[in-house]
């Protein structure tokens, strides 16, 4: 069987597999996020906490839920970090310095799972497990509630902008969906060849007669959560590229699966939860549209063999798994960075020059195809209603959105959501390759430099923790840096998000009439996948041909 036959029937194997859950999922989704029951045990958590599940909060009320619970567990996991040596299971490891320990905790507070340090070495199983697996956990919590507030708001009418409750979202978010799905998926792992334990280091003698150290970690349930959470970060430096977190082929194609897996099911709930499941059916096309178009344009970019050492070494394998090989490792490239994932199973700067552009292009899209959980939904939301806005203007009516009207202080909320992710971008990548402490931290200079800063900004911003590996981030300047881009780029976006459903749940619901624009049917998926682009090609493509454009000309 030919590489290329290979890489098509795995796409199809995976394509296949999302098509069965896709729905399936979806609609438990949606009657998580809509059901008036609660499970025992969810009550104790509530009871906990102190807080009543059954309180319908205002927007504002929502999105200091969010921002609270964020800041106490950045300020719980600062500490483990710079206390991990005076605790137990560090395994000798001194804590992190200042800088480095608020990079680590904005980082997995923010879904986003930026690692500067290598975990085998440098993080206790204590912090491994308890501070950076919890936010696993719940940081994609967090984006799933966010999600389900806005669907909520175009559904409502007239309730005085209220959005549900933030706890009651993210304990079942946690205890019906997460948890589940992480743990079965765990013991797929171990099966699967993926380590699970508490043991210390062990040392080998090698065939050579030298000496190895090895080591464990409870693996497989870090590596289950990194993934279906769309996190990305992980147990080992070489992430995904390790044996220990990453076997076989087959458990390289469930991680896929399972990264995929959450944001797609989370569009279709969408169509659930507002009464029309062809809402959800078209955004669900839009992102698979762009996810083909990536996975497509990434595995050609990879197994094309672009430039001389390529074609005389007779494939683009540098940085790459040989159990994997190009296809795959293509995939799981496109994969990770159309997502918030950030995991990786080869080294992205050492792909081709298109395939490293590719990969920041599809971040750049704002990981909308189909996203992390709960931010791909509404990221894709927020261009559905740029797009019902410009072919409004286009025919001379006020453009609305399942019946809620787009008016002045709506686009408003909307403009500041899409340009906030550019705009921490550009300045940053400004800031970096202006500083000396930027440029020392980069491996080389021309448009590759310029690449790995731009990667870098980029996936801080848009919460996605990959990286050209090349850079050597762990200076106070970048860890500074990355983790203010982190934590901006992630909570300035949720809070324009829900002020924006805060005023759809508000306005009165408007009935359909002959000049509304249907956005159900194939020609608003199209249009809404030309927004999308064009945003992205109107903002990004001077730095693009700056860095991987005149890299991959030269």
């Amino acid at each position: 069987m030919s590489a290329t036959t290979a890489a098509v029937l795995e796409l199809l194997l995976l394509v296949a597999a999302l098509a069965v859950s896709t729905p399936l999922l979806g609609r438990y989704l949606a009657h998580v996020y809509t059901s008036p029951r609660h499970l025992k045990v969810e009550r104790a958590a509530y009871r906990i906490m102190r807080v009543d599940p059954d309180a319908d909060q205002h927007w504002r009320s929502y999105a200091m839920s969010v921002l609270g619970f964020s800041m106490v567990g950045l300020l719980i996991v600062y500490a483990v970090a710079r206390l991990q040596l005076h605790l137990p299971q560090s395994l000798g490891f001194a804590g992190f310095g200042p800088a480095g320990a608020w990079n680590t905790a904005v980082s997995f507070v923010s879904n986003t799972n930026w690692q500067w340090y290598s975990g085998e070495a440098a993080a206790g199983y204590l912090l491994q497990a308890t501070g950076l697996t919890v936010q696993n956990f719940v940081s994609a919590a967090v984006g799933m509630a966010v999600a389900a507030a806005l669907a909520r708001g175009l559904a409502r009418s007239r309730n005085g902008g209220r959005l549900g409750n933030f706890w009651t979202d993210l304990v079942r978010g946690t205890v019906r969906v997460l948890l589940p799905i992480a743990f079965v998926t765990a013991l797929v792992f171990v099966a699967g060849g993926m380590i699970e334990n508490w043991n210390a280091f062990h040392t080998v003698t090698t065939l050579g007669g030298g000496h190895q150290t090895i080591t464990g970690g409870p693996v497989a349930s870090q590596e289950s959560i990194k993934l279906l959470g769309t996190n990305g970060g992980g147990f080992y430096n070489a992430n995904s590229a390790h044996p220990f977190e990453n076997p076989n082929a087959f458990i390289n194609l469930v991680q896929v699966y399972l990264i995929l897996l959450v944001p797609f099911a989370m569009a279709w709930a969408f169509g659930l939860i507002v009464k029309d499941k062809r809402q959800g059916g078209a955004i669900v096309a839009t992102m698979a549209v762009l996810a083909t178009a990536a996975v497509s344009f990434m595995t050609w970019a990879e197994m094309s063999g672009a430039g001389t050492a390529t074609r005389l070494a007779g494939a683009a394998m540098e940085g790459k798994e040989t159990r994997f090989g190009e296809a795959a490792s293509a995939m799981f490239g496109s994969a990770t960075t159309l997502t918030s994932t950030g995991a990786v199973n080869s080294m992205h700067e050492s792909f081709t020059a298109p395939g490293g552009g590719i990969a920041m292009f599809n971040m750049m899209l704002g990981e909308v195809a189909p996203g992390g959980v709960g931010s791909g939904l509404y990221g894709m939301l927020m261009l559905a209603i740029v797009t019902v806005f410009l072919c409004g203007l286009m025919v001379g009516r006020t453009p609305e959105y399942l019946g809620k009207k787009i008016g002045q202080h709506e686009i408003v909320l909307v403009a500041l959501y899409i340009l906030t992710t550019p705009t921490l971008v550009l300045l940053g990548a400004a800031v970096a390759v202006t500083a000396s402490s930027g440029l020392a931290g980069l491996s080389v200079g021309g448009p590759h430099g310029l690449s790995e800063a731009l990667y870098a900004v980029t996936s801080a911003a848009n919460n996605n923790g990959s990286a050209f590996a090349g850079i050597t981030s762990g200076t106070t300047f970048w860890n500074t840096l990355l983790g203010l881009l982190m934590l901006l780029g992630r909570f300035l976006p949720i809070v324009f998000v829900l002020a924006l459903a805060g005023r759809f749940a508000t306005a009165r619901h408007q009935p359909a009439g002959a000049g509304t624009l249907p956005t159900h049917r194939p020609l608003f998926v199209a249009l809404l996948t030309g927004v999308a682009l064009v945003v992205v090609g109107l903002t990004y493509v001077p730095a693009l041909a700056l860095g991987p454009i005149a890299e991959s000309l030269s």
